[in-house]
């Protein structure tokens, strides 16, 4: 009995003096650093649709923050951007739409557009991974700006098309 006692002691010191890893700061560190080297660029407006866009100040200081978006360095600085393009696609949202873009084509984009800057928002919240959020977000801005390439393109005459 005093040999088992004797060797449960001895496993129990062994087990419980062992080195304990040694925890690095650096992976804190980098997660507070964001990456905007890999992020898509913005889509091109053509010239026909950048004619109807600029008097339309609403959508100018949207993509003003847009742009923003692509010099941030860290968490607090995407928040930043992101808590600005939440106010500014608000405003977007309530302004008076040029008629040739008073579409729901357009309107359905852009509220994609809220549903990622949303997520992104969400991801900052609950620190998780922000690049793909971002990724996508970025994705749905760009899908919104074609699509006013798409709607200034487009030639078909839709009541020549519902009447036959």
């Amino acid at each position: 009995m005093q040999r088992i006692l004797l060797f449960g002691w001895v496993f129990v010191t062994f087990v419980s003096c062992r080195p304990e890893p040694k925890e690095t700061a650096s992976n804190d560190i980098a997660s507070f650093e964001i990456e905007t080297a890999d992020w898509a660029k913005k889509v091109a407006i053509n010239s026909k649709a950048q004619a109807l866009i600029e008097n339309w100040t609403e959508f100018k200081s949207l993509e003003a923050s847009f742009d923003a978006l692509f010099t941030v360095v860290n968490r607090e600085d995407l928040s930043l951007v992101i808590e600005d393009l939440i106010e500014k696609q608000k405003v977007l949202e309530a302004s008076a739409y040029p008629q040739e873009f008073d579409k729901p084509q357009i309107k359905g984009r852009q509220k994609m557009f809220k549903t990622f800057i949303l997520k992104v928002k969400g991801d900052l919240y609950y620190r998780l991974d922000v690049q793909p959020a971002v990724k996508e977000m970025i994705s749905a801005y760009n899908a919104f700006r074609n699509q006013f390439n798409i709607m200034v393109n487009n030639t078909l005459d839709t009541k020549l098309i519902l009447e036959q």
